[in-house]
Parts: structure tokens; sequence; C-alpha cells
């Protein structure tokens, strides 16, 4: 009993680890990436747009911010990719556990698609409490520096001057704002996330396997994830993930920046009520359709690929190296 319960508990604290490593890593190759798409979203429901396009966007925070500029607000980001690395394959792997356990199956017997997919889209369900305020903090910092001259960004308040003010001005409960969006973006992202991962993987495996076998060639080893093959199958769960259901992130970020950029104004000395996410749905399809929706969707999906590469060529390679 004793030994069962250490066991879990090394395994839970591996995949902690491995997954703040990976999630680290890739943090620091996206975020000017992220401020960009952030940044392009944040403008779909203001009168006239500041930027006309990603490489607009990335010139104009290069020109006007400098290498601070491209990673402004990194280290909400860099905590909320520990965090969301290290919930997301510790969940995921308990959920597999459980959902094998309520089956009757063996822990060791391979998991399904389908339970792959239930699996993954109760560690993003899970994940998204633990990541709506550090996104919260994120998106107000990057995207704060579009009110003020370029001359007054050293008086802007940092990732927790910026946690702090939320607080202080909305308490608690508004550290959740836009939180509809990150739940249903995280829930359907990761089943696509780690569904397409393991599919892509196990194609990968079996074409390499039945090579071996056609050229008389059998190992121990042959069943392995090599290193490429963790990085490509990884490419696709990135692209997957932000292809999924990216609308409900733009919404959640057009919400999160809403009291910043677009401050509604007061009815009758009361505040105004705050933008539902249908609300603010709405008002984006109307002012720029499916075009303002995806806003930044494409250098979304070009900054994941390299960066889901990263984290499941870091996740697995330390997985196989030690346990």
């Amino acid at each position: 009993m004793h030994d069962s319960q250490g066991s879990s508990a090394l395994r839970a604290a591996k995949d902690i680890s491995y997954g703040i490593a990976a999630g680290i890593a890739s943090k620091i190759f996206e975020h000017p990436f992220d401020l960009t798409k952030v940044r392009l979203q944040a403008q779909v429901l203001e009168a006239e747009a500041r930027f006309s396009g990603p490489l607009d966007c990335l010139n104009k925070t290069w020109r006007n911010e400098g290498v601070g500029g491209l990673y402004r607000g990194l280290s909400a980001p860099i905590v909320a990719a520990m965090a969301e690395n290290a919930s997301l394959f510790l969940s995921y792997r308990e959920l597999q556990e459980l959902i094998k356990r309520v089956n009757r199956q063996s822990i060791t017997e391979p998991s399904t698609m389908p339970q792959i997919a239930l699996a993954a889209a109760g560690a993003g369900a899970i994940t998204s409490f633990l990541l709506t305020p550090l996104e919260l903090v994120k998106v107000v910092a990057q995207t704060q520096m579009l009110t003020v001259a370029p001359s007054a960004a050293h008086q802007l308040p940092g990732p927790l001057a910026v946690f702090l003010s939320v607080l202080r001005n909305n308490g608690v409960r508004g550290l959740w704002l836009g939180h509809t969006g990150t739940l249903i973006r995280e829930t359907g992202g990761t089943a696509a996330w780690f569904s397409t991962k393991e599919f892509v993987a196990s194609l990968l495996v079996a074409r390499r396997q039945s090579r071996s076998i056609d050229g008389g060639i059998t190992s121990a080893s042959a069943k392995e994830l090599r290193p490429w093959e963790s990085a490509a199958s990884g490419a696709c769960a990135g692209a997957a993930f932000n292809l999924a259901l990216f609308p409900a992130d733009t919404v959640k970020t057009a919400i999160q920046t809403e009291e910043q950029l677009r401050p509604p104004t007061s009815v009758g000395g009361k505040a105004p009520p705050r933008s539902s996410f249908i609300g603010t749905f709405k008002a984006m399809y109307r002012a720029q359709g499916i075009r303002g929706l995806y806003a930044g969707c494409g250098i979304t999906v070009a900054r994941s690929v390299p960066s889901s590469a990263i984290i499941f060529l870091i996740y697995d390679g330390l997985s196989k190296r030690f346990g």
C-alpha cells in the first residue's frame, strides 16, 4: 500500500517537473508571437485598427518598444506555462487511470482514442481555472502599451502590479474575467491536442514497425517514440489545439481588455454590467465577421507548431530518460 502511494506520488512529481520544464522552454520561444496575437485580437472591436496584420504588429512593437516590448509581460506567461503544463500532464494521466478503473481495465492497458479525448478534455477543464487569472494579467500587460505614448512605457505597471490592481478594483471574482472563453478553449483544445499527438505518434510508430518487420529487424525499443516522432506529433497537436476553438480565445481577449481599451460608460451613476461571452461574440461577429473571430489565428498556429513540438520533445525525452 505504501509502495503504491509512494510510486503514485513519484509519478505525479515527475509529471509536474517535466511539464514545468517543457512549459518554460516553449513560452520563451513563443512569447513575441503570443503578444502579437493578443494585440490583434484586442483591436477587433476598436473603431480604427492599430495594426494591419501580424508582421505590422511585430514591426511596430519592435520599432516603438524594442526587445523589451516583444517580451512585455513575460513573467506572467512563464508562471502560466508552468502551471498549465504541470496541471495538464498530471490531470491527463490521473484521469486516464480513473477512466480505466471505472471501466475495470488494467492500468497498463493502452487507452482508446475516446478515452484519451475524454481524459484530455477533463484535464483542460481543470487547468482552465488556473489559467484564467494568469492570462488576464498577461493580456493586460501585453496591451497596456497601446494606451500610452512610447515614452511612457517605463511608467507602466508590471504583472504583479496589474494582478494587485485587478484584485483591488474587482475583487477575487475579477481574476476570472473571461473564464468562459478559457474553459471552452481549454476543454476542446486540449482534447484535440492530446488526441492528435497520440494519433499521429501511433501512426509514425506503426509505420516504423512495419518497415522493421519487412526488413526482418525487430527490437524491444521498436514501440518507443523517437525524438523526431515526438516533435512531429507534437507539432500536429499544436495546430489542432488552436484550430479547434480559436474564436473562444478571441472573445476572451476582448472581454479581458475591454476595461482598458474600450472602457464602458456608466449609466445613472452605476457601473455598467460586464460584457457576457455570448454578447461579445455577437458584437465581434457583427464588427468583422468570421475574420474578426479568427484575428491572430495565423500567427498563433505558426508559433504553436514549433512550440508544441518543443513541449512534447522535452516531456517525452525526460520521461524516457528518467521514467
